[in-house]
């Protein structure tokens, strides 16, 4: 069990170094190739973005758990089955992305609105070749409790890959090659970025001493993990999916509603800025309610329906909470934040929207993650449809009348679509409402006074926002105010008791401060 807990440990310290690598390179990126440059990578990110969902939370989990079962059996040869079977059909996988990004990639080109994207789409094909290599040998690890390898190989994958990006497209720009050809060049780090990872991944594979056994495809296996993969794949990329939408949708509707293709092309890049402070909104919220996920999980299997209620609204509570806090936080800071990161001001309203959707996804992967947890994996499936079709049909309505504020609202719209239907599996599932009014009511009360004392904050310190260095102060300091204002309003609302925050990071120091404070619960 101990073993157990490490493993799960070192992934999630793995994901969330990878899940800030994703974020943070995004910022240079842009700095370097500029709004029209940035558009051009994040037309293709997308569809990358699916292919780590399949090698790294998707099949990997599912072939982990498939292996598992066999070493608690002792079956060696039922464990060589299912290496065998998983990469039969994750190749199958792999060859009809392949061919179809490859080939059909003017094609798509075409419908993203863009033709000049063919080039940047057929190099993103050659990730999908890897991608079997990857998910069966991180399966393969996982399935004996060796989150090492998988860890290991996320981290030097994303670091090569981000390398790879800043270095190639400054190079190829300081050359003067186009920003096309930057783009491709940074999206050729998804390629070196999985060899990294594959190297490191075999560099295990030999160490362990395996070699294959020959034994043919076991055709039982096939439906199952076609069937199982897409469900955990599914459920867990909804961020992904929503830019897929935009990616698809967005260029096309602007060209169409009157707005040039370079005005659209540059305005596409500017609403792209949102998408790295969503992710790490919902980095820093969900890295706390994640943490009680695998409690719930281990509850179930145990049979312990109070204590599965018990984490589940506390669960629930620390998405709310934090949650809310990254929106309105960063929703009041946004000029200066926008400033700072990406040198000036432009769509900062259309941010300031994006941003606001941070709450409902937190609150959205939040419960994803405990239905789960709990098997309920069809509703978490069934959310990401809810969200897709809102945000596509979102994009179509707005878009024509409102430009990239439209597509803004429509991504509002659709986590708050998802967000409400995981509410209701979720109040379904358990019997009660995993959040009370009154908590909303505290922790919105408590965001509230937070705003006002930014607003205040950022008319004084105004003139610090002329310059990129002033609005990095007024940022940064903001988010030191912001922050320390919000945690004393969270802890004299009492929204949590000293016995359950020592399940947060720096638990137990929370635990002795707010018995100090004179709260006994």
């Amino acid at each position: 069990m101990l073993k157990l807990w490490h493993g799960t440990i070192v992934l999630a310290v793995a994901a969330l170094i990878t899940k800030i690598l994703s974020v943070f390179y995004r910022i240079p990126y842009q700095n370097i190739v500029g709004d029209v440059g940035f558009y051009i990578y994040q037309q293709v990110y997308p569809i990358y973005a699916v292919m780590m969902a399949l090698a790294t939370s998707g099949y990997p989990v599912v072939i982990s758990k498939l292996i598992a079962e066999r070493v608690e059996e002792n079956d060696e040869q039922g464990v060589f089955d299912v290496l065998r079977t998983s990469f039969f059909v994750l190749s199958a996988i792999g060859m009809f992305f392949f061919f179809s990004l490859y080939i059909g990639g003017g094609k798509l080109a075409k419908w993203m609105g863009d033709e000049q994207l063919t080039s940047l789409l057929q190099v993103v094909a050659f990730s999908f070749l890897l991608f079997p290599f990857l998910a069966v040998l991180r399966g393969y690890f996982q399935g004996r409790n060796n989150m090492v390898p998988t860890a290991i190989s996320q981290v030097v994958e994303q670091s090569v890959r981000v390398a790879t990006i800043i270095g190639f497209s400054y190079i190829l720009l300081r050359k003067g090659h186009t920003l096309y050809e930057a783009g491709a060049g940074a999206i050729f780090g998804s390629v070196t970025g999985g060899f990294a990872a594959l190297f490191v991944l075999t560099a295990y594979w030999l160490k362990s001493g395996m070699r294959q056994q020959r034994k043919g495809v076991e055709k039982r296996l096939v439906r199952y993990l076609l069937v199982q993969g897409l469900i955990v794949c599914v459920a867990n990329m909804v961020l992904t999916l929503t830019q897929l939408v935009d990616a698809l949708t967005l260029l096309s509707l602007l060209k169409e509603s009157g707005v040039s293709e370079r005005a659209a092309q540059a305005l596409k890049g500017v609403y792209d800025r949102g998408q790295p402070l969503i992710q790490l909104g919902t980095v820093v919220a969900t890295s706390f309610s994640f943490t009680l996920v695998p409690l719930i999980a281990g509850a179930k299997k145990r049979g312990e329906q109070t204590f599965i209620l018990e984490k589940t609204r506390l669960s629930v509570r620390v998405g709310m909470v934090v949650g809310m806090g990254a929106t309105f936080g960063l929703a009041a800071l946004i000029r200066p934040t926008n400033v700072m990161l990406f040198e000036n001001d432009a769509g900062s309203s259309s941010l300031a929207v994006l941003v606001l959707s941070i709450f409902f996804t937190t609150m959205s992967l939040t419960m994803s993650a405990i239905l789960q947890g709990i098997g309920s994996e069809w509703g978490a499936v069934l959310s990401v449809g809810i969200a897709v079709s809102c945000k596509w049909i979102g994009n179509v309505l707005f878009v024509p009348f409102f430009g990239i504020n439209g597509a803004a609202v429509a991504t509002l719209v659709s986590y708050m679509g998802m967000a409400l239907f995981l509410y209701r599996m979720l109040v379904r599932t358990i019997g009660v409402k995993p959040v009370y009014k009154k908590e909303i009511y505290w922790t919105l009360r408590a965001a509230l006074v937070m705003v006002v004392v930014l607003t205040l904050y950022i008319w004084v310190t105004k003139q610090w926002g002329e310059s990129r260095f002033g609005a990095a102060c007024q940022a940064l300091s903001g988010v030191l105010l912001g922050g320390v204002v919000y945690i004393i309003m969270v802890f004299k609302e009492k929204l949590f008791s000293p016995h359950e925050v020592a399940f947060f990071p720096f638990g137990e120091k929370l635990r002795i401060f707010l018995l100090k404070m004179g709260d006994k619960r």
